[in-house]
């Protein structure tokens, strides 16, 4: 095709109140590829926008994000501080039950304490930290056992105790040892596992919250959770679980039920 024989786009510029008047000329295939340039130019305007729209979303969320680890960081420091305060006003009350003598009463009281026969380690002192062999009720309540251990190898195995008791209730360390695994799952819900040592370990599931961290230390009886109804669950209670090499046993073979 002769360049003659190319299409071409002429466009006039007329100045307001002027004689002298401009003329582009444009090719179609030179019009085609500008109308392509600024659509290319289009597009990346496009892009840039909604990249800048994402990461202000995305900044204005990180702060927002920011502003929740802190509140939640406050509200843990408080609930750690209430549970240092709940050890602490037990202690006083044990030594105050040991030097009255025990005193029995119809009304049931609402957190569970040791008897005075059976004091803590250590003469009534907040026990050390160290592994220990399960052995203490893992509620500040004496709960209800609704389900005991089933382990047969069948479909409805059932590898611990479900004790129901209250939302919020206190759960505590069965025995001293490790925090080994801690989170949420679709069966046990919020969970902590302790490895207590010698084989040992416990699980504890369906609380409402859990006040340990992956590998902390912990005491026997030390408060790590909150009861509730979290996983499968059909109502507010402790699932707990005592295993041996892996293998669970019948938790009531080793930590007594209060009476």
């Amino acid at each position: 095709m002769s360049e003659r024989d190319i299409r071409r786009f002429t466009i006039m510029l007329v100045p307001d109140g002027g004689r002298q008047t401009r003329t582009i000329t444009l090719s179609y295939p030179t019009l085609r590829a500008l109308a392509a340039t600024l659509s290319v130019l289009a597009v990346l305007l496009t892009v840039m926008a909604g990249s800048w729209w994402y990461l202000a979303a995305r900044a204005a969320r990180a702060g927002e994000l920011q502003r929740e680890v802190e509140i939640m960081t406050r509200d843990r420091e408080r609930v750690e501080a209430l549970v240092q305060r709940l050890e602490t006003i037990e202690d006083q009350y044990g030594a105050l039950r040991g030097l009255f003598g025990s005193v029995e009463t119809e009304q049931p009281s609402g957190v569970w304490l040791p008897p005075v026969s059976s004091p803590r380690p250590g003469g009534g002192e907040r026990p050390e930290l160290g592994p220990t062999v399960p052995s203490v009720w893992p509620l500040t309540e004496r709960g209800f056992v609704t389900q005991g251990l089933h382990n047969t190898g069948g479909a409805s195995d059932h590898p611990g105790l479900d004790i129901a008791v209250p939302s919020g209730t206190y759960i505590r360390a069965s025995g001293g040892g490790s925090v080994v695994d801690v989170g949420e799952d679709a069966v046990y819900g919020r969970f902590v596992v302790i490895d207590h040592g010698g084989g040992y370990a416990t699980l504890y599931g369906h609380a409402s919250d859990t006040f340990v961290t992956l590998g902390q230390n912990v005491r026997e009886r030390q408060v790590i959770g909150l009861s509730g109804s979290t996983g499968r669950s059909t109502g507010p209670h402790l699932h707990f679980e005592i295993l041996v090499e892996g293998t669970p046993i019948d938790p009531l073979t080793v930590v007594p039920q209060p009476s």
